[in-house]
Parts: C-alpha cells; structure tokens; sequence
C-alpha cells in the first residue's frame, strides 16, 4: 500500500493463502496499482470468494494496467470465473497473457471469457487453457470469440481438452484459416481427436502455414492415414516455417 512502492512483478506460487489472506493481499494490491505489470497467484487454492472478488476489484480498477495474469490451478468455481473473468473484460487494454489452466471455467466463465477475446479492446497475446474441462459447446463458443479478433493472439494452449467435439475442431479450423490469425505456438496434446478431426486440423494448417512455429499434437492417437497425410502436405507446403513438432 505504500505508495513510494513501484513493484512490477510479483510471484507468489503456492504459497497456500487463506481466503482472508488472499483478501488483504488483493486489496493491498488494489491501493496502488498503476506500477504492477506482472502477478503470479498460481496453485493457491484457497483465493474464495472474498479473495476473487477483490483480485476482480483490482482488475476492474483503470489504473491497474496488469500485463501478465498466472492463476493456474486455483480451483475456482464457475461463479468465481465469472466474477473474474467479467472484470478482466471491464478493463482488457493492457493484459497481454493469460493462464487459466486446471481451472473449470463452466458455461457462464467461458462466456465471459469469450466476451474478453472479442472485445476489440482487448490484445491477448497468449491464452492458456490446459486442463479446464471444456466441452463441445464451450470449445465453439471460445473458438468463435477469438475467430472474432485474431490478429494479437500468438500462443494457445488447448491440451488435456478432451470434448472439444467436431464443431469446436470445425471452429478451430475457421480460426486457423483465418487470414489475420498469426498463431506462433499451438498446443492441443491429449485431445483425443478422431482421424475426421484431425484431417479438418491439419488442413486448416495448411491453408495458413506461414507464421506458426511450434506444434505439439502428442498423445493425439486418431490422426490416421488421412491426418497423417494432410500433416505431411503442410510439412512440405514451402510457405511452412515449423521449428517445433511434437
């Protein structure tokens, strides 16, 4: 709260906050805000209510020009993610990363989390949504928010999403087809995708080759002839600059 205090980045992983330490913290935070940039709250498990609430308060708060937010693994509810992520879309000029991974966003924080990535303000460069249990449903609608303004986004990181379903592939596919997307890194490992899945992908690639970098399809067991195939064609389409296949 002191504010000779010009703090840019703060790491506090695991550091097991009750919900009534993760509320002084937060509202410290929130007294003087213009200077973080950077904020690590990750596998602490305990924010509750009060704690996400204030976390939100700071978020919604114009001074608060936060570009990196790490909440992986704070096991929110779904009420919880909509609180957040709602204050992240009243304020989204400046965030620039964002990790949500093992959180179970539900219908309603996808939603409003889909609202943030198309909202034209907003300028997300990396998404991280590993493990959130999203399903068919969730996956079109998400896919569809960031189809919506894809020019910022650089890395996405979709693995252990095991229900994306063909219309969130199909979605998907549409993003990476999209002219303006400029995808540098994609990860979709253990996504468990049929060989129709994984041919709609890969030609989706192929059709947009040129800016991505880094691959990882590993524990994908169902790409098939036809993947495997259309895979090949984008190695070898002169226009594709992968680094990194997994």
């Amino acid at each position: 709260m002191n504010t000779q205090c010009k703090l840019e980045k703060l790491d506090l992983c695991d550091c097991r906050f009750t919900e009534k330490q993760s509320l002084v913290l937060t509202s410290a935070l929130n007294s003087n805000p213009s200077h973080l940039r950077e904020l690590n709250l990750r596998e602490n498990k305990l924010l509750g209510d009060s704690g996400v609430k204030s976390l939100s308060d700071l978020l919604m708060n114009t001074q608060c020009k936060l570009e990196k937010l790490d909440l992986c693994d704070c096991r929110f509810t779904e009420k919880q993610s909509l609180v957040l992520t709602s204050a992240l879309n009243s304020n989204p000029s400046h965030l620039r990363e964002l990790n949500l991974r093992g959180n179970k966003l539900g219908d309603s924080g996808v939603k409003n989390l889909s609202d943030l990535l198309m909202n034209t303000q907003c300028k997300l460069e990396k998404l991280d949504l590993c493990g959130c249990s999203i399903t068919e449903k969730q996956s079109l609608v998400l896919t569809s928010a960031l189809n919506s303004n894809p020019s910022h986004l650089r890395e996405l990181n979709l693995r252990e999403n095991k229900l994306l379903g063909d219309s969130g592939v199909k979605s998907l596919s549409d993003l990476l087809m999209n002219t303006q997307c400029k995808l540098e890194k994609l990860d979709l490992c253990d996504c468990r995708f049929t060989e129709k899945q994984s041919l709609v992908l890969t030609s989706a690639l192929n059709s947009n080759p040129s800016h991505l970098r880094e691959l990882n399809l590993r524990e994908n067991k169902l790409l098939g002839d036809s993947g495997v195939k259309s895979l090949s064609d984008l190695l070898m389409n002169t226009q594709c600059k992968l680094e990194k296949l997994d």
